[in-house]
């Protein structure tokens, strides 16, 4: 059986650096140690909570049960031709670790998606994206173990129901599978993906720029908007981009004809929630120890000492601001852990 750990802190396990704890935790490194604890009665009807690089939780109050924390690491490939690879990755492995050793190996199809944080296991369930790339582009397949038959089962990538910041893992799926490793297909062929504006400034030369630029050009960008989690608590992006039906965006263009969107379909388009927030008057805002991020106003932070409690109801504030000034209702991204009011 994996160790057991009691009365943790939870600070060096969540990118929000707040003073909350655990009952207990318990760090899984492999399919059989899973199996051993899921069928250990002893904590058959106590709370559970599935923790991998903890970059997306908000938790408002101390966790009064177990926290399977996901450390099951390895890179292995299972398939490869002359023009792609099968990955076998780990679903406790580095998110932005393994975007670097892709690199080094020559398989690319991810590099839009460095400095990403958290574990390679959160990439579907959230199917991440970030300039012009979403994971659901190179993922195969999910492996999962059921949390109550402890069965293994395989999901396709139709099977995942990949849908923006979305998957079957947040929908019908949700609290009942471990996610233990996910195979990806990468390319050989270098073809780096400019289409996000700033990448292409931001290279030496965008018609010769190579995957390792692309991926450069993304960590520069990222950490000239992104605070880093070492230095003020944070989990990245707070909420989701709305996708509005046309009519609301054209109401929202006559008063804002700044407004920035991307189409969708005939019917919706998608409009960036940072620049909703900061033309409400949110972005750089501070209240004691809390906050909205100066130089992104889709990241809400704690600068010390902040509760969960504080940073949830600073976004309940943001989401009726913006509901009362667009009529857009945001959702957030963040996982929230715990009582709420």
């Amino acid at each position: 059986m994996a160790y057991l750990q009691e009365h943790l802190s939870l600070r060096p396990y969540h990118t929000f650096n707040l003073p909350v704890s655990t009952r207990w935790m318990i760090e899984i490194r492999s399919e059989k140690e899973a199996v051993e604890f899921l069928a250990d009665n002893r904590f058959a009807k106590t709370d559970m909570l599935i923790l991998g690089g903890g970059s997306n939780v908000l938790f408002t109050q101390n966790f009064e049960g177990i926290i399977l924390r996901n450390c099951i690491h390895g890179i292995e490939v299972v398939e490869e031709t002359t023009e792609s690879v099968i990955l076998k990755v780990g679903a406790g492995e580095n998110w932005h670790q393994f975007v670097l050793h892709c690199l080094e190996q020559g398989y690319y199809g991810i590099e839009n998606l460095s400095l990403i944080p958290g574990t390679v296991g959160a990439a579907p369930i959230q199917n991440i994206g970030a300039y012009g790339v979403e994971a659901k582009e190179v993922i195969e397949s999910v492996e999962t173990i059921h949390l109550t038959s402890f069965e293994p089962r395989t999901f396709s990538r139709e099977e995942c129901q990949f849908g923006y910041r979305d998957s079957i893992f947040k929908r019908q799926a949700k609290g009942k599978y471990l996610i233990t490793r996910v195979n990806m297909r990468l390319s050989k062929m270098a073809a780096p993906n400019l289409s996000y504006g700033a990448i292409s400034s931001e290279v030496a030369d965008p018609a010769t720029a190579t995957p390792k630029e692309v991926s450069d050009a993304v960590i520069r960008i990222r950490q000239s908007k992104l605070p880093d989690p070492a230095e003020i608590g944070n989990a990245g992006s707070f909420f989701k981009n709305p996708e509005i039906p046309v009519g609301l965006f054209q109401q929202i263009q006559e008063e804002y004809p700044e407004v920035p969107s991307y189409p969708i379909s005939d019917e919706l388009v998608k409009v960036p929630a940072g620049w909703l927030i900061q033309t409400a008057g949110w972005k750089g805002k501070r209240i004691g120890d809390y906050g909205v991020h100066a130089r992104q106003a889709l990241v809400l932070v704690n600068y010390g000492d902040a509760s969960g409690a504080d940073i949830y109801q600073l976004s309940e504030k943001i989401l009726q601001d913006i509901r009362e000034k667009f009529g857009i209702s945001l959702e957030r991204e963040v996982q929230v852990i715990g009582a709420v009011s």
